[in-house]
């Protein structure tokens, strides 16, 4: 089932139970939907309110760090 952004990008990790599937594999599937859908990077990142100049000023170092790695 593919996974789908609702409201203010809001992610939902959705893992169904397969017949005679462990709680163990349901979990590692479930962990490892998380860390793809990257939500707990998200949920740290917004741990805290960002000034939008320090929002600002975050993207822009994002940008320089990007742009610096490629070769001119």
């Amino acid at each position: 089932m593919p996974r789908q952004r609702y409201g203010h990008d809001v992610i939902m990790a959705n893992v169904n139970l397969s017949s005679g599937e462990s709680f163990e594999s349901l979990l590692r599937r479930f962990n490892r939907q998380v860390q793809e859908d990257r939500i707990l990077v998200e949920v740290r990142r917004r741990r805290f309110y960002e000034k939008p100049s320090e929002q600002r000023r975050r993207k822009e170092a994002l940008k320089r760090r990007r742009s610096s790695r490629w070769p001119r």
